[in-house]
């Protein structure tokens, strides 16, 4: 008798256990900038990211065939801002105009718009197929966004909170740098 109650709190007690830890790995709670298909909302990829934090998208233009690198942050809104654009040619496609507050400036035979306040909850980036190579860009991490994402595909950049099953299912950045 006094092992069929001990059995029963056993198997309650890993009952709880098991509930406790399905709905802990369904809660969001890393903050991410991530990389995802916005028909179906998977995440392909992502990278761990805070308040303040900066990166690049950096893509060689297919007009011209010249690099051309996208500096944003995270502000405190969890947008992501440009804050500048560095590119080499004045071609289709690319600024000849600055807002109001923008900074142009040219050395080292690149152009560069800084001082910007682009603010956006998301932006949409469809990977180049033939030549455009993106690659995102933080600190030491240059990240081919091709090893991740199929070249061709639309995705869309946002920040987000993510869960554990999101976690395992998309590709971290910052563990596959090059």
């Amino acid at each position: 008798m006094k092992s069929i109650k001990f059995n029963k709190k056993i198997f309650v007690l890993l009952l709880l256990i098991m509930l406790i830890l399905i709905i802990s790995i369904n809660i969001p709670y890393k903050q991410a900038l991530v990389f995802l298909q916005p028909e179906e909302e998977d995440i392909l990829c992502y990278v761990p990211i805070a308040q303040g934090d900066k990166f690049k998208i950096k893509y060689t233009h297919s007009i011209h065939l010249s690099d051309v690198i996208e500096s944003y942050k995270i502000t405190e809104q969890n947008e992501i801002q440009q804050y500048e654009l560095e590119y080499e040619d004045f071609a289709i496609g690319m600024p000849s105009e600055i807002a109001e507050g923008e900074h142009f400036e040219m050395q080292d035979g690149k152009y560069r718009i800084k001082n910007m306040e682009r603010r956006f909850k998301h932006f949409d980036l469809r990977v180049g197929k033939v030549r455009a190579n993106h690659t995102f860009m933080q600190g030491k991490v240059s990240f081919p966004l091709s090893k991740a994402i199929e070249p061709g595909t639309r995705v869309r950049i946002q920040v987000m909170k993510i869960n554990v099953i999101q976690q395992m299912k998309g590709v971290n950045i910052l563990e596959h740098e090059e």
